[in-house]
């Protein structure tokens, strides 16, 4: 017996009129994943990359490939797998520097349903992870931010740190690259109505010292925030790479992380790469973030504390956003059928 089946394609623009960009809505995907991941109800094997090279340096230079495949039960009750695409040189092909694919599968049959792209979701997913931790683990008073790296994941960032601190008045933005720091100055104060400042290298610490907040987004093989710039009550967040001394970590009140297996096992970031060196232990860590999410630990208990971030981030988190994208599809009849058994 011959059986037909059909796998819904989305595009980038189509994955957004459904949804898949609001970064409000991807909160609440992110917020209800991390609560299941601690719980034990998603099935998250660790990353395999592809690599070209063997080191971060090679990374940063030739780029990698990242399979995640995963399952979330709850409400979300769905398989699947991202295949992440990541050159930091696409810049000079006039492309992103990385593409993301979503395939869903039905946890029952285990049949593709949906391929989607998750480009754009992968970049707000991000923003919205952490926007749940600056709003447990940051101050309730934040007026400034600072943000190094004027990439694609600043904008998220600062997006996302806006819809739980809407009290941020301004922004300190530094970049390799002055032009680029300008740009993204230029149009986050025009989008979001504050006060965006390219800022100097030289003139970081000052900015930090000025700040509540400072996100790293960066491919920094070296640390780029060095322990003195860290002050008391400033909230960090390790988005990407080798971005904050050693020295920082110990001053930290508390150390949180999205997904520790994740982030030991991609060994890229500050926090893991001391894990590496048995310079943190397992009982160092103070959280994963689910846990303050559910009520387990408390986030942030006086103003005084240090407290770290580091997002490795997990591919369940995407397949919470397009498993919505995907149903909301299907009732809109959005997307293009394709035969994939006829």
């Amino acid at each position: 017996m011959t059986h037909s089946h059909n796998i819904l394609f989305i595009n980038n623009k189509q994955v957004a009129e459904l949804g898949g960009a609001d970064i409000r809505q991807v909160i609440e995907d992110v917020k209800s994943l991390l609560q299941l991941h601690v719980e034990k109800k998603v099935n998250s094997p660790a990353k395999a990359v592809l690599k070209w090279g063997t080191t971060v340096e090679d990374e940063n230079s030739f780029g990698r490939c990242n399979a995640m495949p995963c399952y979330a039960a709850g409400d979300i009750n769905m398989a699947g797998i991202k295949w992440l695409g990541s050159n930091p040189r696409n810049y000079k092909y006039g492309l992103p520097r990385a593409s993301g694919l979503m395939i869903l599968n039905d946890p029952d049959t285990k049949l593709p349903l949906c391929i989607a792209d998750c480009t754009a979701v992968s970049v707000v997913r991000t923003g919205a992870a952490s926007a749940l931790a600056i709003d447990v683990l940051a101050s309730d008073n934040v007026k400034a931010i600072s943000i190094i790296g004027a990439g694609a994941q600043a904008r998220t960032q600062l997006e996302g740190a806006l819809v739980v601190r809407p009290g941020i008045r301004k922004c300190y933005v530094n970049d390799l690259h002055m032009a680029q720091a300008e740009a993204y100055a230029e149009e986050m104060s025009g989008r979001f109505g504050i006060e965006v400042v390219a800022t100097a290298t030289a003139e970081m610490k000052s900015a930090i010292a000025a700040s509540e907040i400072l996100i790293t987004a960066t491919i920094a093989s070296t640390p780029v925030v060095p322990a003195e710039w860290v002050h008391p009550g400033l909230f960090c967040i390790n988005l990407s790479d080798f971005e904050y001394e050693y020295a920082v970590i110990p001053r930290c009140d508390k150390v949180v992380v999205d997904d520790w297996a994740g982030v030991k096992h991609r060994q890229i970031s500050t926090v893991s790469l001391m894990y590496r060196d048995g310079k943190f232990k397992d009982t160092d860590l103070y959280a994963e973030l689910g846990e303050i999410l559910l009520g387990h630990k408390p986030g942030r208990e006086k103003e005084s504390e240090i407290t770290y971030f580091d997002s490795v981030g997990l591919g369940a988190e995407d397949l919470a956003v397009i498993t919505r994208c995907y149903r909301r599809a299907v009732v809109e009849k959005k997307g293009t059928l394709i035969p994939y058994w006829e």
